[in-house]
């Protein structure tokens, strides 16, 4: 009875383990800019049922970064691929762009969208590491 428990427990201890370890963030993801550079970085959307429910563009807040660095959301449709929805909705394309880099660097960059919806407001956020070059 005493191993049985003591099985029972150790494979508890395992789960509870690598569950945790599941829901632990990836690393951010990696970019590199030149000086003057811009880059995609992704998409500005929120749908429902593949339909848009966006209140005019979303708003772009950069929490944390290197001096010189900017986001823009460039109106444009896209597709909800997520959703694996068939036709674009209204959003945008979230640009980077970078400015005055004199050395190189490496930098975190985490910014948040706030989104104006049917539904009410909605936010989302991400990270990235970028690596500067002038």
């Amino acid at each position: 009875m005493r191993t049985w428990a003591t099985i029972v427990l150790s494979l508890t201890l395992v789960t509870i383990a690598s569950a945790s370890r599941a829901y632990a963030q990836a690393e951010p993801r990696r970019l590199a800019l030149k000086n003057g550079e811009s880059i995609e970085i992704g998409s500005a959307y929120w749908v429902s049922h593949c339909r848009s429910i966006m209140v005019g563009l979303p708003e772009v807040e950069i929490l944390e970064g290197p001096e010189g660095a900017s986001l823009a959301i460039k109106e444009e449709p896209v597709l909800p691929r997520r959703q694996g929805c068939a036709a674009k909705v209204a959003g945008g394309t979230l640009v980077l762009t970078v400015k005055d880099v004199t050395e190189p660097k490496e930098a975190k960059l985490t910014y948040r969208l706030k989104y104006k919806t049917k539904d009410g407001p909605r936010q989302t956020s991400n990270a990235y590491i970028i690596a500067l070059y002038p």
